[in-house]
Formats: C-alpha cells, sequence, structure tokens
C-alpha cells in the first residue's frame, strides 16, 4: 500500500479516485506523495522516500518548487480546476466596484429597530449610488485559464475588453472570445481601461508590485482596479494614496492586509476563489489522478519543476529518470541499457530549463547493477524502476 500524506483538509472524494491501493492520512512518515493546499512546506522537513507534491490548487509560493526539483520531487498544481470559481468571484467584484453594496449593507445594519425604517431606507439609498459596467471597458492582465474565462463572461455581460499577456499560449488564446482586444503593453491596459483586473502568478523579481503610482498615474479618473491574484502585485501605499486623491474610486481585493482594512472604497474579502465545494472537489480529483498516474507510471502533468512527460506503458519495466538539462545524459543512459543485453521498447526524453525528464519501456528488467551506473551519472537527480 502506498502511502499519501496530506498537509491540509483535502476533499474526501481523493478516496474513490485513489482507491483501495492507498493511505491516505495526515499522520504519515515517509509518505510517498504529498497532497496539500496552503499549508507552507518551506520549513518542512519533507522525507528521502518522497516522490512527490501535488497541490490542490493553481498556487505554488507556498512550495520550495527548485529545491524539490534538486531533490527530485515533482510538484504538481491543478491549473484550470478552480478558474470558474474564481471567474466568479471576480464578477462579483466587478459588481462591488461598481456599486457601494458592502457600504449600504453595512448602512442598513444601523437601521435596526427604527420606527421610520421605509422612509430612511428610501432618504438615505442616494448616498450609495453606483454606476453600470454595461459598456465600459475592462483590461485584463493575464489571460491564462481565470483571466480567459473573466475576460468571455465580461464580453457576454456587455463590458468592452482588453488583454494582456506576453506569454498567451495557443491554448489559451483559442479559449478567448473573438471579441476581446489583445494588446501589447501593460501602459495600454493603464490607459483603455475603466476597470483593470489581474490574473498572473506572483514571481517577487518580476512583478512584485506592477500596480504602483507609476501605472496608476496612467489610468483614467475614477478607475477600479480588482485584484484577486496576490496581494504583492499590488503596491498597497501607491493604490491607497490614488484612492485618498480620487484618482481610484475603488480598489476590490480578496488579499486583506492590515494598511487596507477600514481604509475608505477599499472593499476587502478573505481569500475566497477556490472555496466552493466544486472547485475544492475538482481540484482534489485533479490533484489525486496527476500524483496518482505520476506514481504508477512515472507520467508528469502540470508539473511546475519538472517538464510534462508522459506515454503508453508498452512493456512491464519502465525505468524514470530526473536529471539535469545538460549534454550527453541520454546517450549515457541507453548505452548503460543497451550493454545489459535489454531492448528499448519507447522512450521520452523532455527538457524544461534546468531539468529533464528521461522515460524508457524496457524489454526486460535491468541489473541492479545497472540501475546503481544510471543513478552515479553526473546530474541524475533520481532513479525510479517502475512495475
Amino acid at each position: 500500500m502506498t502511502d499519501i500524506l496530506t498537509l491540509n483538509s483535502i476533499s474526501p472524494v481523493i478516496k474513490d479516485v485513489l482507491g483501495e491501493k492507498y493511505n491516505i492520512s495526515g499522520d504519515v512518515k515517509d509518505p510517498a506523495g504529498i497532497m496539500l493546499r496552503s499549508f507552507k512546506m518551506h520549513d518542512y522537513p519533507v522525507s528521502d522516500k518522497t516522490l512527490a507534491v501535488a497541490r490542490a490548487g493553481a498556487g505554488v509560493n507556498n512550495i520550495p518548487v527548485n529545491e524539490y526539483a534538486e531533490k527530485g520531487i515533482v510538484v504538481f498544481n491543478t491549473p484550470g480546476a478552480n478558474a470558474n470559481a474564481v471567474k466568479e468571484l471576480v464578477l462579483t467584484a466587478l459588481f462591488l466596484g461598481s456599486r457601494k453594496i458592502v457600504d449600504a449593507i453595512d448602512w442598513v445594519k444601523t437601521l435596526k429597530n427604527e420606527p421610520e425604517l421605509s422612509k430612511l431606507v428610501e432618504k438615505g439609498k442616494s448616498n450609495f449610488a453606483g454606476c453600470e459596467i454595461l459598456g465600459k471597458k475592462l483590461g485584463v492582465i493575464g489571460l491564462g485559464a481565470i483571466g480567459a474565462l473573466v475576460a468571455n463572461a465580461a464580453i457576454d455581460l456587455g463590458m468592452e475588453v482588453y488583454g494582456y499577456d506576453p506569454f498567451l499560449s495557443v491554448n489559451s488564446a483559442l479559449r478567448l472570445s473573438s471579441a476581446v482586444k489583445v494588446v501589447k503593453t501593460l501602459d495600454e491596459i493603464a490607459e483603455i481601461s475603466d476597470y483593470v483586473t489581474i490574473h498572473i502568478p506572483y514571481i517577487a523579481d518580476q512583478n512584485k508590485g506592477i500596480i504602483n503610482a507609476d501605472f496608476i498615474s496612467k489610468m483614467k479618473d475614477g478607475a477600479v482596479i480588482v485584484n484577486c491574484a496576490r496581494g504583492e502585485l499590488a503596491d498597497n501605499e501607491d493604490v491607497i494614496s490614488a484612492i485618498e486623491s480620487g484618482k481610484l474610486s475603488r480598489y476590490v481585493t480578496d488579499f486583506p492586509s492590515d494598511d487596507l482594512i477600514g481604509e475608505e472604497n477599499v472593499v476587502c474579502f478573505p481569500h475566497l476563489g477556490a472555496s466552493t465545494e466544486e472547485a475544492e472537489e475538482n481540484c482534489a480529483v485533479m490533484a489525486a489522478r496527476q500524483l496518482a498516474d505520476y506514481l504508477e507510471n512515472g507520467n508528469i502533468v502540470n508539473s511546475v519543476n519538472y517538464p510534462a512527460c508522459s506515454m503508453p506503458r508498452t512493456t512491464d519495466t519502465r525505468i524514470l529518470i530526473l536529471h539535469k538539462n545538460v549534454n550527453n545524459i541520454l546517450a549515457q543512459v541507453t548505452g548503460i541499457v543497451g550493454n545489459e543485453g535489454v531492448n528499448i521498447e519507447n522512450l521520452s526524453n523532455q527538457s524544461k530549463g534546468d531539468y529533464a525528464v528521461t522515460m524508457i519501456d524496457l524489454s526486460k528488467d535491468l541489473s541492479d547493477k545497472a540501475v546503481r551506473d544510471i543513478s552515479s551519472l553526473n546530474d541524475v537527480i533520481r532513479v525510479r524502476i517502475i512495475k
């Protein structure tokens, strides 16, 4: 039985996905796989026997992915599994940015037991007037799984949508409505948009505080910014200054911080993007399937630190080699296999950045010596024999 450690509460549906071959528990000493959501693993002592970590969600800031790559631990995420849930939250944020609904709700709470309630409500509602999003221009920064859904939904709501994504993939482009106008620079987004929403991963040395005084200065007066991606993508001090000056009419985020809470025209709520029953189940199922496919077959899908590499099983014995992306590794491995008189029935070799994966289906088992020889090659990180 294969041990799987859960570091957060994961939807019980994973038991159905993984089946009886797996022991799933929050109290496992040397797990082959780890599943988690928000648990911070940077100081977590991981076992040498751990082969993979699967996050039931898209962001992996809580996992030391590069450190794990060096240890031969494949890290998976679940892009797109919670995209619809986040999209719906972002649409809610757009409406909250347009109408003073939160302020109005808080005000109504002060009217409890008032004898002239109806008159007070009718008189006071003018203090919470807002605007409609129909016909307004929305700038979407990041057109991945979530950004594309938001853009398409905004088109359906009658907005004029502009998107920016310098890394726009073919698959993402195909998902976009033809009505979405893709621009080439962030400045264009700032200058065009009545509303801006952010949907990019946070990378500290690349995009920290990209929503800052310079970006905001290029925006229309009274614009709205929605940030349901990562709090660090916006410079809170610059945002608050823009709110106070009237340059921004509202900032809506699900990353509350002490400096934002209580500020007028700043709407903060918890990070609720994936907090739906459907999203939690979708993420759990996707993470469990990817983890099981890797443990049982060596196939890698949606890894953030190793390349995608998968192929159907053609023999009973498969060797999986995680290694650095350097010259001559493949030739050395196939040479050792050939010297054993073992035929290579199928082979896949894939690389991404500093790391690579070689997957070989063999006609028969390798000797222990051959496996040790492959493991001892320079730049080989981990070798697995999968049967």
